[in-house]
Formats: structure tokens, sequence, C-alpha cells
């Protein structure tokens, strides 16, 4: 059952599929080692996923973007308020009656350091899932997040069919859910591959690359996100870096690089170059770093980009 129903069929600049979760997190002085314990500081609860975070960074910046994800009984109505407030659309949130809602245990010391478990829940399996033809059709972009691949693929190919461009973003399940095929055929229809260094030297090994160079007979963009270094992106006519600039205490890491998509998604849709959107991407990642989530760029009525 669709949750934002309701809501009026609007044109969407972005659409991001993935995983909208319930993240529990512990505060802790230091990680424990293997067969050790170690106390809980502090704990709270709050809502996460890679898709829900994307989508509500985009949204703080002016992009107009919807949200697809599986959610199950459990998913609390806060957070469906949180994501109103944020002005995302929910009509491809759906509840999987008789299903838990995605959740992570997430450990973070302070210093920039955490682990995490997570319960897949409705989104373990998204065979009998409809797809959000729809929504699709109504955005001008897709961004292919973590969840079950096979579902992935057929979003991917919905989009292809209706002339969307796809971003490719499995993130850190590219390390235990994305056999090679499908990874390749995840990278070769789509415009841009995102990840962190681990991620994109994944994809390579799957793919059978030695360097993420490689990766661009493939994809035509790869942007490769370095923490505290700042972000790197490829393209077939030469590379952009744009540093991180001072270095600060992290208060949550976790979600950063999700944020950073939204701020890049803000400079894409408002006709910035690459490395403008890069720069807008790293100060996004700078205030979640920092604990405001403040818009930090101002963007123009969106426009067309070139292809």
């Amino acid at each position: 059952m669709p949750y934002g129903a309701g809501e009026r069929s609007l044109g969407l600049d972005l659409l991001v599929v993935g995983h909208t979760n319930i993240d529990r997190f512990l505060d802790v002085a230091q990680l424990p080692g293997r067969d050790r314990t170690v106390p809980v500081l502090s704990s709270h609860e709050s809502l996460g996923g890679t898709a829900a975070t994307i989508a509500i960074s985009a949204a703080r910046y002016g992009v107009r973007v919807g949200l697809a994800s599986l959610v199950g009984d459990d998913f609390p109505a806060r957070f469906r308020a949180e994501l109103l407030a944020a002005h995302v659309s929910r009509s491809g949130l759906t509840r999987v009656a008789g299903t838990r809602t995605p959740s992570c245990l997430i450990l973070e010391d302070g210093r920039g350091a955490q682990m995490t478990v997570i319960d897949q829940g409705a989104m373990a399996d998204g065979s009998k899932a409809p797809l959000p033809t729809r929504l699709i059709a109504r955005s001008r972009w897709v961004h292919l997040t973590t969840g079950d691949p096979p579902y992935q693929l057929k979003v991917l190919a919905e989009a292809r069919r209706l002339g969307r461009p796809v971003s490719a973003d499995p993130a850190q399940e590219v390390h235990y859910r994305w056999g090679r095929r499908e990874l390749q055929t995840l990278v070769e229809g789509s415009e841009i591959l995102f990840g962190n260094a681990a991620e994109i030297q994944a994809v390579c090994s799957r793919l059978g690359l030695l360097r993420p160079e490689e990766l661009l007979g493939r994809v035509p963009i790869v942007v490769i996100t370095l923490g505290a270094r700042g972000v790197t992106a490829l393209t077939r006519t030469g590379s952009h870096t744009v540093r991180a600039g001072r270095s600060l205490r992290p208060r949550h890491v976790t979600g950063a690089g999700d944020a950073f998509r939204g701020g890049f998604y803000a400079g894409w849709f408002s006709g910035q170059p690459l490395r403008g959107c890069l720069t807008a991407g790293v100060r996004a990642a700078r205030a979640w770093l920092g604990g405001t989530g403040r818009p930090v760029v101002a963007p123009n009525p969106p426009r067309s980009r070139r292809r």
C-alpha cells in the first residue's frame, strides 16, 4: 500500500529507489574488538537508509524528489511525517503487509569509525514488488541505490524503456549482494556510477578490471567519494577532484555519503558543471557531518542538462 497515494502527480527531478530504514544508533568510546564488549554512552533512533537519506538531502537543496522503498508494518508514523515535511514524494513508499521495516544497528565512536548490521526486512526480496512505472515516467532522472539486485535491474530496464537516465549506486551492498553479471548490467545501463573508494574497487574486481579508469568503457562518469580527502570524478574527457577542506570532528558519520549525493543533484539539476556538482556535494556532506543539514547551495530553477 503506497503511503503517498493521495499526493498530486507533479513532475519530479529525481526518483531515488532503495532503502528506507529504521536506524538505531549506539554511541561508544571505541568499537569493540572480536569477542569484546564495550559500554554504550548514548543511543537514539532515526529515519535512515540510503534512498531516504539521499532523497531528504536533495529535497533540502530544492530538488523535486520522489522515493521508492519497501517498508513493513512497523514503519513509524513520525518517519512518514518527516518525509512529508521534507517535501519528498512518498507515492513510491510501499508497505508490505506482514513484514518488518529494514533496520540497522549502528555503532559509532565519534571519530569517524562505525560498524553496522542490517535486518533487510521488506527489502530482502523484491520479486513481488510493483515497479514504480508512474513515478519513473514523472521523473527526469532515476538513482538506483541499495536493494534487491533483480528488482533494481527491473527498474533500470523500465527507466531505459521510458527514456530516463539512471545512476548506479549499489553502495556497501556491492560487497555481498551483487553478482558479476547483475553488476555489469547495472553499470553498463547507467550514466553515472557512484561509490566510495572501496566500493569502486569492488566493482572493478567483480568486472575483471584493474583500475577505476577502465570503468569509463562501460559508464560515462564515475564519482568516487574519498572521505576526508574529498571526491574525484572520472570522465571520458578528464578527471575532476574537489578537496574536502578543513577537517572537522564529525557529530554523525553515517549518511554523509548520501548527503553528498543530495548536494550533487542540487548542482546537477541547476545546470552546474560537473566540478560545481562535486563542490555542492562536498558542502552538503560537511553540513551533514556538522549536524546541521542546512542548505548550502541555492539552486537555480532546474533546467534540462545536455547528455
